[in-house]
C-alpha cells in the first residue's frame, strides 16, 4: 500500500519540514496547528528553505512551486478525515500529544496510520491516547532536523503496533527520500540514546576544566570527522529542547548516573541562553561577536578523542545487547542521523574491541562511577577476541 494523503500536525520547524518532504515526493499533505498566522509563517520559511535550496541546485522552481501546491493549511483537525496516515508534531510533551491523539481517534478513517515524532517519549504510552484497535496502527516516526537535509527516520513501534502498518510507514518515508531503520522503543531510541554519551562526556570534560568547548568541537570535526562539534549541535537544536529531553531520559532509566543532565546546560537554560535561537549558548552568534579559538594542542586532542570515541562505541554496544536494534540499523543510525564518517561499530572493530574495552575499565576505576561502566558485550568480546562485524 502505498501511502498518497498524508496529514501533519504541527507547523513548527520540525512540523512543516516534514510537510514539505512528503510533499516534494508529490504527496498531497493537509499541515494543521492551532494559529493560522503560524500556518502563513510555516509556508513562508518553507518558500525560503526552498529558494535556498534552488540556489545551491537542489531543487529547480518548478520543485518549489510544485511542492508548496501540494500543501494545504488549516486549523480545523477534521480536514483530517480522508487522511491515509497522519504525523503528529507538536511540542514534546506527553500531555500535549495525548490531547492531539484523542482528537483525532475520533475523526481519522479507520485504516489510517497513525504516527508520532517524538525524539524521546514511549510510543507505547503514547498509543494509551487512542482505542484499542486503533493502536494497532500507531507508531513512532522520528525525523532528524533539518529533516529536509538528514536522510534517517527512526521507526519504533509500540507494543501492539501491527507489523504491516510498520512496513507500510516505512516505505511511504522511502518514497520521500528517506532511510528507514526498525528501533525498539526504548528511551532515546537509538540515534539519541548515543548521542547523550557524546553529549553528556564533552560537557563533562568541560566542566572538569580540561578543555573548552570550541576544543571539543574543532576535536570532534578533526579527530572524529563529525560534521559539527557537540557545542555547536546543542546550540543548533536549543538547550531548552535538548536539557527537557536530557532529563525525560534520566528520569526514565531510574536516575541512571550514565544518563545524569548537566549542571552547566541547565544554567544555560535558566538564564535564557538557548543557543542560537536566543542569540547565545555556547557561542555568540550576534553579528560581529568573537569566540574563543580553540587550542592547538595535540595531546589535549587526544584526550578528546580517547574519552569521547570510546563511551560512543559503549553506548552503541550496549544498544546491541539490548536488541533496539540491528547491527547494520545502529550504524546506519549514526551515519545517516547525525552523517558521521562511519557507524560507532565499524569503528569499534577498527580500533580494537580490547582495546576500547580497556580504555573504558581504566576510565571506571579512575573515577569510579558508573557512567563509565563498559557493557557486558564490550567485555564478553574481549574476553574471546570477537568483532562486531566479524
Amino acid at each position: 500500500m502505498s501511502i498518497g494523503k498524508l496529514g501533519v500536525v504541527g507547523a513548527g520547524m520540525m512540523g512543516s519540514e516534514i510537510a514539505l518532504v512528503f510533499a516534494l515526493a508529490g504527496k498531497a499533505v493537509i499541515l494543521a496547528d492551532t494559529s493560522q498566522e503560524g500556518l502563513n509563517n510555516a509556508v513562508k520559511k518553507l518558500s525560503e528553505v526552498l529558494d535556498s535550496g534552488i540556489s545551491r541546485g537542489f531543487w529547480t522552481e518548478e520543485d518549489k512551486l510544485g511542492a508548496l501546491a501540494q500543501i494545504q493549511t488549516t486549523t480545523v483537525l477534521e480536514d483530517f478525515a480522508d487522511r491515509e496516515m497522519v504525523i503528529e508534531a507538536v511540542f514534546e510533551d506527553k500531555d500535549v500529544k495525548g490531547i492531539v491523539f484523542e482528537k483525532l481517534d475520533n475523526i481519522l478513517p479507520a485504516n489510517c496510520v497513525i504516527a508520532s515524532n517524538t525524539s524521546s517519549i514511549s510510543i507505547t504510552v503514547l498509543a494509551a491516547n487512542l482505542s484499542d484497535e486503533r493502536q494497532k496502527n500507531f507508531l513512532g516516526l522520528h525525523f532528524f532536523s533539518p529533516v529536509h537535509r538528514m536522510k534517517l527516520v527512526e521507526v519504533i513501534s509500540a507494543m501492539d503496533t501491527n507489523q504491516k502498518v510498520a512496513e507500510i510507514a516505512a516505505m511511504a518515508c522511502v518514497e520521500a527520500g528517506k532511510v528507514p531503520i526498525q528501533v525498539k522503543d526504548v528511551v532515546g531510541f537509538a540515534v539519541n540514546r548515543m548521542l547523550f554519551a557524546l553529549w553528556n562526556e564533552a560537557l563533562r570534560l568541560v566542566e572538569e576544566g580540561a578543555c573548552s568547548p570550541e576544543d571539543i568541537d574543532i576535536g570532534c570535526k578533526l579527530g572524529l570527522g563529525h560534521p559539527v562539534g557537540p557545542f555547536e549541535l546543542m546550540d543548533f537544536i536549543g538547550h531548552d529542547v535538548n536539557y527537557a529531553v536530557t532529563e525525560s531520559v534520566f528520569k526514565e532509566f531510574y536516575f541512571d548516573p550514565r544518563f545524569k543532565p548537566s549542571i552547566t546546560q541547565k544554567r544555560l537554560v535558566e538564564a535564557g541562553l538557548l543557543g542560537r535561537k536566543s542569540g547565545k549558548g555556547f557561542y555568540d552568534y550576534a553579528e560581529g561577536a568573537e569566540n574563543v579559538a580553540p587550542t592547538e594542542d595535540r595531546e589535549l586532542g587526544e584526550l578528546i578523542f580517547n574519552r569521547i570515541i570510546v563511551m560512543l562505541i559503549n553506548e552503541a554496544a550496549d544498544s546491541l545487547h539490548l536488541n533496539i536494534a540491528s547491527r547494520e540499523d545502529l550504524d546506519t543510525a549514526m551515519t545517516r542521523g547525525v552523517n558521521y564518517p562511519k557507524g560507532l561499530l565499524k569503528w569499534g572493530d577498527e580500533m580494537g574491541v580490547t582495546q576500547v574495552y580497556n580504555r573504558l575499565n581504566d576510565l571506571f576505576e579512575a573515577y569510579g562511577e558508573d557512567r563509565y561502566r563498559p557493557s557486558y558485550l564490550l567485555k564478553k568480546m574481549s574476553e574471546n577476541g570477537e568483532t562486531f562485524y566479524n
